[in-house]
């Protein structure tokens, strides 16, 4: 099965955290791993790694805490899951043909890289300014619905 790892999901939770945040606006690990439920012995390593990486700034003190190094329409899919996982690499021979013998013959190598390709495009086209816009629109639907399931003021009791 291809999967990415669970740090890049989390990973990814803290950016989109930090992108549904004002521009400029600061909030600590624990803020981020209450609200988008990424276990607090991940959390520090994550954000260092992500700061690292040049996608987050932190500051430490009174009035510090962690926000995006870029605009969130810089920071992309593929950009979390190569500083969390490393190159994008459908199989070896995609990114190093001489590691396998038969490459030059191999009727599904091609496939290989065109897919690998296409993956990395739709990743990098999945900014964050995009995904946390979905994550609004989502949000607002969701409200839509409950308010039209229980109307505003209204009182719900469950009988037995």
């Amino acid at each position: 099965m291809l999967t990415i790892s669970r740090e890049t999901d989390y990973a990814s939770r803290i950016i989109l955290h930090l992108a549904l945040l004002p521009p400029g606006s600061r909030t600590t690990a624990d803020e981020i791993a209450r609200r988008r439920l990424v276990p607090h012995s991940l959390i520090r390593r994550l954000v260092a790694r992500l700061r690292q990486g040049g996608l987050l700034l932190t500051t430490r003190g009174r009035g510090g805490g962690i926000t995006l190094a870029k605009p969130p329409a810089e920071i992309s899919l593929l950009d979390v899951i190569q500083i969390i996982e490393g190159p994008l690499a459908l199989n070896i021979c995609t990114n190093d043909p001489s590691a396998c013998p038969l490459t030059a013959a191999c009727p599904v190598h091609d496939t290989w890289v065109e897919t690998q390709q296409l993956l990395a495009e739709q990743l990098r086209k999945a900014t964050f300014a995009k995904l946390s816009q979905r994550e609004r629109e989502k949000r607002h639907h969701h409200e839509k619905i409950a308010a039209n399931v229980v109307p505003e003021g209204a009182s719900v009791s469950i009988e037995g």
